[in-house]
C-alpha cells in the first residue's frame, strides 16, 4: 500500500530531477538536450496528478512536492536556458532579467495553491508555469528560426501572464482518446526530430520517459473505454 501511494511522488521527483539535468546541460552549452528534459518534465507533470487520482493515494505531501518540482523544472530551468541562449550578451543585466522568470512563476503557483477551487473550474487564471516553461524551451529548440527579438517579447508576456487574471482553458475536461491521440503524436513527432540531430548526446531518460506516457496514455485509454461500455 505504502508502494502504491508512493507512485506519484516518483513521477513528481523525476519532473524535478528533470528540471535539475536541464539546468546542467543548459550550462555546459547542450541546449537542445535541456530544452527536452524540460518537455520530459512536462510528461511526468501531467501524469502524477491523474496517478494520484486514479490510484487514490492523493497527499498533501504530494501536492507540496508538486509545487517544488515545477518552480525548478518550469521556472528555474528555462530561465537558466534563456540565458545562456540569449540574454548572456547582457551580462549581468540579462541575468537579472532572466531571474525574474521564476519569481513570476512562484507568485502563480503559491496563488494556485491558496485559491478556494481549484478543481471544479474548467479553466485557469493565469498562464500555468508548466505552460509558460514549456513554450520558452521550445523556443530555445527552434531558436535558429525564431528572431531574438521574439523570444524577449514572448519571455516578457509570459511572466505577466503567468500572475495576471486571464482565463486560460483546462484540458482536463477534453476526452481522453482525442487528447491522447494528439498528444502523443506531437510529442513523439517533435522528440524523433531532435533525436535525429542530437543522438550522440542524447539524454538516456528519454528512452524511459516516452515509453512510459505512452503506456500511460494506453491504460486511460482501456480504463475510459471499458466505463462508457
Amino acid at each position: 500500500m505504502r508502494l502504491k501511494k508512493s507512485i506519484p511522488n516518483m513521477f513528481t521527483l523525476g519532473n524535478l530531477y528533470c528540471g535539475f539535468l536541464s539546468i546542467g546541460f543548459a550550462a555546459n552549452g547542450q541546449f537542445k538536450n535541456a530544452a527536452i528534459l524540460i518537455l520530459i518534465g512536462m510528461m511526468l507533470d501531467s501524469m502524477d496528478g491523474r496517478l494520484a487520482r486514479m490510484l487514490k493515494a492523493d497527499s498533501v505531501l504530494g501536492k507540496e512536492l508538486d509545487s517544488l518540482a515545477d518552480i525548478v523544472t518550469f521556472g528555474v530551468a528555462p530561465s537558466f536556458l534563456v540565458y545562456y541562449t540569449y540574454f548572456f550578451q547582457f551580462g549581468m543585466v540579462g541575468f537579472a532579467v532572466a531571474g525574474l522568470f521564476p519569481l513570476f512563476g512562484a507568485y502563480r503557483l503559491a496563488r494556485f495553491n491558496i485559491s478556494s477551487d481549484k478543481t471544479g473550474l474548467s479553466y485557469f487564471i493565469g498562464v500555468p508555469i508548466t505552460a509558460a516553461g514549456g513554450i520558452l524551451a521550445l523556443l530555445t529548440l527552434f531558436g535558429n528560426f525564431i528572431p531574438n527579438i521574439v523570444t524577449t517579447v514572448v519571455f516578457t508576456a509570459l511572466c505577466f501572464l503567468m500572475v495576471s487574471r486571464v482565463r486560460i482553458p483546462s484540458l482536463k475536461d477534453i476526452p481522453l482518446p482525442k487528447y491522447g491521440t494528439i498528444i502523443t503524436i506531437f510529442i513523439a513527432g517533435l522528440l524523433f526530430i531532435i533525436y535525429r540531430g542530437t543522438y550522440e548526446q542524447f539524454p538516456y531518460l528519454i528512452y524511459v520517459a516516452v515509453p512510459l506516457y505512452i503506456a500511460y496514455l494506453s491504460y486511460r485509454f482501456v480504463k475510459g473505454k471499458s466505463r462508457r461500455e
